[in-house]
Formats: C-alpha cells, structure tokens, sequence
C-alpha cells in the first residue's frame, strides 16, 4: 500500500530524537511535548487551489522539516506510524 497526500498535504515519518550523547550521557526529557517535532517528508500532495487559495508544495519528498507538535493526524500503514499535516503545519527545512 502507498499514502497518497491530496491538496495541501505531506506524509511525514518522525525521526527518533537524539536521546544520548556521544559519550553515552541519557539527557532525560528529549522528547519534549512542547518542542517541534522533526520527521522527514514521505509523500507531498499536488497543491492546486484550497479555499480559494492557490497553494503551491514548497517541500519534497526525502527533506527534513521540523512540524508543529499536536498538528496532523497520524496514522499506521503496513506497521510504520507517519503523521499527516497540511504544508502549513511544516516549521522549516532542515538542510
């Protein structure tokens, strides 16, 4: 099966946050609620016009963005979890 984003919407993978240092140190408390989350983009939508608005996909597939926390919608496809968010969920780039 394949997720196949319409309109506005990108398919997202969270990425585990970095939980330990380099040295072995656990830093408790990585995976703040209230930080952005970082994923990266699995599928992009067309765009094409949404509320009357012509929106136009700034990101692609195979980027690191950062996404608002409690955004999206989540989902579970053949045992892999990805968040679906409008493209104005997405934060930034991360290059």
């Amino acid at each position: 099966m394949k997720l196949v984003p319409l309109f506005d919407k990108v398919v997202l993978e969270k990425e585990k946050m970095e939980e330990t240092t380099k040295s072995g140190i656990v830093l408790p408390g990585q995976d703040d609620k209230e930080k952005p989350g970082q994923a990266v983009v699995v599928a992009v939508g067309p765009g094409g016009v949404v509320d009357g608005k012509d929106i136009t996909m700034q990101v692609k597939k195979g980027q690191h963005v950062l996404f608002s926390r409690y955004s999206g919608t989540e989902v579970e496809l053949e045992g892999k979890k990805y968040t679906v968010v409008k493209q104005s969920d997405i934060l930034a780039i991360v290059e």
